[in-house]
This record gives C-alpha cells, structure tokens and sequence, in this order.
C-alpha cells in the first residue's frame, strides 16, 4: 500500500497544476479582454486625434511660415530699395536717364521701349511712353538724344543689328506721355554686320568746339565701335579696338573721349576732335590704360571726364587719371587700386559685370549677377549691399544725372534692370 501513496499525492500535485493554469489562463483571457475593450474607444478617439492633430500642427506652424515668408520678404526689401517699375513682358536688357534725370527709358525682349515719368520716385504707379519696334525686333539698349521725347534704341533680329531714332515734338504742357506717339525719324541697318550691339552710350558733346548735341556710340560684339550723331543718325566714326571681342565701350560725359573693355588687359582711349563748325574732325587713338593682369570686364568716366574707373578678372578696380599731356608721350597713371571685395567659395577673388559711378564722383555703383554693391571711390570701402537686388542677373545698371524727388525729399538715384523683368529704383547710400 506504501507505493500507492506517493503516486497518489503525485497525481494530487498535477491536477492542481492543471487546475491552477486553467484558472489563471481564463484569467489572462480575461484581462486581455479587458484591455482590448479598454483600447477600442482610444482607437476609436484615435483617428479624432488624428485628423485634428494636423490641423493643430498646420495651425502652430503657420505663424512660423508666415513669419519665415515675411523675413525673406523683409531681407529682399533692402533699405535703399525704393521702388520697382513694372509691365515689362521679358528681360529688361537696357536702360538710360535722359539728361534732367525725369525720364528713364527701358529696352525690352518683348520687342518694347518704355519711357517712364519719374515725377516722384516714390510713386505707386507710373506713366510711360510705349514704343513699339517694328516685328521681329528685340532691343537690346537705348539711349536719350537731345531731349526726354527722343531715344535710338539698338535693335537685334535675324539679320543683324538695327539703329532706331524715335522722336516726335515735345508735347505741350499737360499733356498725356502716355498718348504720345513717337515715329522713327532715322534708321540703319546692319550697323555692325551681323554682330550684336552690346552697350550703346550717348551724351551732350560740350568739349572744345563741339556744339552740345548728342553724340552716340555703338559697341559691337565684334571689335568695331562707331559714332553717331544722335538727332541726324550721321555716322561721325569708326575705330576698331583689335582686341578680339569687345566687352564695352562707353563715351566720356564731355563727349571728348571714347574708351573700350575687350578681351586683353589693355584699355584703349580715342580722342573726339572737333572742328570749328562743331562737326566731328576725326576719332584718334591718344592713350592706353596698362596695370591689369587680365582682361577688363566694365569701365566708366568720372563726371568730369578726367578719369577712368576700371574693373578686371583679376580680382582689381583701378582708378586712372587721363588728364594727362598724352600729346607729349605722357601716359595716364593709376590713382588708386583697390581688391574687389567679392570671392567664391574657394575664396578666389571674383569680378564686376558692371559699373556706374555718382553724378557727384563719390559713389561706385557695381554688379556681379544679382548682387549690387555700393563703395566709395575714394576709399574702396564697401558702403551697402543687396545680396539679392533682383531675381536674376542684373543686365544694366545707371545713375539718374540729377536727383529724383522722391516724396518731399530730392534724393541721388540708380536704376536697375534684370532678367526678372523687372527695373528698381535705389536710393544712394551715405557715405
């Protein structure tokens, strides 16, 4: 009987073992049970959460985005910005003042020229003359004649290049700019074969015997550059800078000399000489700016005509005298030399696209793609700068000659054109 005991005890242990894990087996079913239903209505809430929660979320970041937007929107506002000219339908490739700084024309691919009043600069909106070139035409630069009613505009088309003189008699006071309707007065084809015009500079010729009318002159991409008489369209000359291409070329403010940017180091000057009828006698080489270690890519005139302010590849703005006795081999020296304070990421020295400098002489205007830069031509030292002037490369830049009101105050003006179609009016900064 003794054996029969511990098997029985035995048999007594498993039962309770199965027992005890049935019962706390119907237990765990149970808590899950419990669980699951607790869990349900917090999925069921789940999707509420969900869907609000975005809402939530889109709701606390749209202050941020918003605040984020009007930062961008406060950074591409730069304090001298003070207006923007708009309706041009394309890229704005040139622009220019006329000689009291009330009218500023502009020259667009939609095939457009626009002459705008600046009564007040600070204007919501702005009357403007509208001159349609003839099909297939895209002008590439303009220039004002003798006064605010009269421009040539360099035109480009498959055959080549195009002049256009387009004036009509100045309206009477009162008188609506925007009913005017100016007619070609002269024109040339082909001026420079089939070579782009890249700048087109004009002024009012006061040097020695010259009688204040307008003289132009064309640069082609080429190496030619020609004069012209603005209000005839009389070709006054010819000189070909051998340099390979042209960069530039402008016309010294007192309309005595021509200087070129091609594609050497070297800067070429002619001398306009004027006979005692006040026609042109002939355009003769008198100097050459040498110093840069590569090519020049802008230049301009002083307004006094007496120097030259240079920008090069190689990383230098050079201002030069050219009042100089070059009659007596005496040649134009460098003033002053300063680093152009611009680098990549590499940290190499970059260069200027374009220059333009105050009617007072103390103020450089430059551009490299979209950025403007404003530096003292006494110092070199930079005075402000727009990172982003404009959404896209600056295509030409120029000073109005006198101020421009602007609200109650009279202030010193550049203008600005891009390829973002659009022309900004800045105000100068202090120096």
């Amino acid at each position: 009987m003794e054996p029969i005991v511990p098997i029985a005890i035995l048999s007594s242990l498993i039962l309770g073992a199965l027992i005890a894990f049935v019962a706390f087996g119907s237990y765990f079913r149970k808590r899950k049970s419990e669980v699951a239903s607790i869990a349900k209505p917090a999925e069921a809430a789940a999707p509420n959460l969900k869907n609000s929660k975005p809402q939530q979320t889109k709701k606390s970041q749209s202050k941020p985005h918003h605040s984020h937007a009007d930062k961008d929107l406060n950074k591409r506002h730069h304090p001298l910005d003070l207006n923007t000219l708009k309706g041009h339908g394309d890229s704005v490739n040139g622009l220019c003042f006329s000689s009291d700084g009330h009218s500023l024309a502009t020259a667009c691919d939609d095939g457009v020229v626009r002459v705008f009043k600046l009564d007040d600069a600070s204007s919501k909106s702005f009357k403007f003359m509208r001159i349609n070139l003839p099909a297939g035409g895209h002008p590439t630069a303009v220039a004002f004649v003798d006064d605010a009613y009269s421009v040539v505009v360099a035109s480009q088309n498959l055959t080549g290049a195009n002049l256009y003189m387009y004036g009509e008699d100045k309206p009477k006071s009162g008188d609506n700019i925007q009913q005017s309707k100016p007619e070609i007065k002269w024109e040339h084809h082909n001026v420079h074969d089939k070579k782009y015009i890249i700048t087109l500079f004009g002024t009012k010729a006061t040097h020695g015997a010259a009688d204040g009318s307008t003289i132009i002159a064309s640069s082609s991409e080429g190496t030619d550059i020609k004069l012209w008489h603005g209000k005839s369209g009389k070709l006054l000359g010819n000189v070909d800078t051998n340099q390979l291409k042209n960069n530039m070329a402008t016309i010294s403010p007192d309309g005595r000399f021509i200087a070129a940017a091609a594609f050497t180091a070297d800067v070429k000057v002619w001398e306009i000489v004027y006979s005692k009828d006040s026609s042109v006698k002939e355009v003769t080489k008198v100097m050459q700016l040498k110093g840069h270690k590569s090519a020049v890519t802008w230049l301009c005139f002083t307004p006094n005509s007496e120097q030259i302010i240079t920008a090069s590849k190689d990383g230098s703005i050079r201002v030069w005298n050219i009042n100089v006795r070059y009659h007596l081999d005496e040649d134009p020296k460098t003033l002053k030399s300063f680093e152009i304070p611009l680098h990549d990421s590499k940290g190499s020295v970059l260069s200027y696209d374009r220059l333009s400098v105050s009617p007072d002489g103390k103020i450089l205007a430059a551009t490299h793609g979209s950025l403007l830069q404003w530096l003292s031509v006494e110092t070199g030292q930079v005075l402000e700068t727009a990172d982003k002037a404009h959404d896209g490369d600056i295509t030409d830049i120029a000073w109005a000659p006198k101020p421009v009101s602007v609200g109650d105050k009279w202030l010193s003006i550049l203008a600005t054109a891009s390829v973002d179609k659009k022309v900004k009016l800045w105000a100068a900064p202090a120096l």
